[in-house]
């Protein structure tokens, strides 16, 4: 089959990013980008020797663009994905979706009428320690998914929010740790737990007096299937202690993911220092697989970088996803639902009441 031409619309950190996943992954060119700046376009076309255009169209136009990848800042996601769409692209979309859950059921109707697949980038779905614990959740081996807990305990400083002009702004940035940093760990829990049916909130400024929102939350969540869910989510514990997710089932067994550890993996600063495991595997007779997970994942870990190897995962699942036309892994009803997580608790923190959803 033909190689799947790419486009990229935004050329800031995480652009670098897919960039380089673009050109590790199987099946796929990255032959163009467009945006506002020509300047930083300019320059980032000729980092990666493709085109430099004004808008999609013309990438569509002149360059041929099969599908792009969105990273610009989450306020212009939704714009950003009906223009390609309209312009005869699949999508794949950065995190978070969109700002509210109606722009993503509008980006999907747009998908839907275009014949176009739409997906959300959600790279942790791919590491190893994610994919043992959908398996034995879908082989019944924890019995129902009763009770998920996400967890994230990182830190941003003023650098960071200092870094980018749309950082810590409500109407640039569209909220703080909730938007940015914790939607990869509510995908993996609605992922792992269905759903969400009712959320009650609360979020607060705890130590970030320079930026106008959130950097801690906590949430509790009934999910349709009527399981229960936590979060903790906060930016505030220096330099960085770990992300998770944990899911304990009807049985009793329990299984975790420790997604991030340590100070925390910042696009275009940092690179991700430490592997992600299982740090939690309870089920009957599999107890001592623990310890040979985080070996095996260790082991896998030094041989990849990290900062892109699950990038390429997902872009590969895309391409095979439009070359087969077959459902990707993740859909843009995936990405409707964290945005359900976020959006839910910053209307519950506002209101002081909870959130339903039918």
């Amino acid at each position: 089959m033909e190689a799947i031409r790419f486009g990229l619309i935004g050329y800031g950190k995480v652009a670098q990013l897919h960039a380089k996943a673009l050109s590790d992954a199987a099946g796929a060119r990255l032959v163009s980008v467009c945006g506002r700046n020509k300047t930083r376009r300019d320059q980032f076309a000729s980092a990666w020797n493709i085109a430099s255009r004004d808008n999609v169209y013309e990438m569509v136009a002149l360059d041929h663009v099969d599908a792009v990848i969105i990273t610009s800042p989450h306020p212009q996601h939704r714009d950003h994905t009906l223009e390609a769409l309209d312009a005869g692209c699949h999508v794949l979309v950065e995190k978070p979706m969109a700002l509210r859950e109606a722009e993503c059921t509008e980006m999907i109707q747009a998908a839907q009428r275009s014949g176009k697949y739409l997906s959300v980038v959600s790279q942790r779905r791919w590491y190893p320690s994610s994919m043992r614990i959908i398996d034995a959740i879908n082989a019944g081996k924890i019995g129902r998914p009763a009770i998920g807990m996400a967890i994230i305990l990182g830190w941003r400083d003023e650098a960071y929010y200092q870094s980018d002009p749309w950082r810590g702004r409500w109407d640039t940035e569209g909220g703080g740790v909730c938007i940015n940093q914790a939607p990869h760990q509510f995908d993996l829990l609605h992922w792992f737990m269905g759903p969400v049916e009712r959320i009650q909130a609360e979020w607060e400024n705890v130590n970030h007096p320079y930026i106008e929102v959130e950097d801690s939350a906590v949430a509790s969540i009934r999910f349709a299937n009527g399981a229960l869910g936590s979060i903790l989510v906060s930016n505030s514990q220096k330099p960085g202690i770990y992300a998770k997710v944990h899911v304990h089932g009807t049985s009793g067994a329990s299984v975790g993911v420790q997604t991030d550890s340590g100070a925390m993996f910042i696009a275009g600063r940092s690179t991700i220092a430490e592997p992600p495991v299982n740090d939690l595997w309870t089920i009957p007779g599999e107890e001592s697989l623990l310890a040979t997970f985080v070996k095996e994942d260790t082991r896998f870990f030094s041989t990849i970088d990290a900062t892109t190897y699950f990038f390429t995962r997902q872009i590969e699942d895309f391409v095979r996803a439009v070359q087969t036309n077959t459902r990707p892994l993740v859909s843009g009803e995936d990405g409707r639902e964290t945005v359900r997580i976020i959006e839910g608790i910053y209307r519950s923190g506002r209101t002081h009441q909870s959130v339903e959803y039918s």
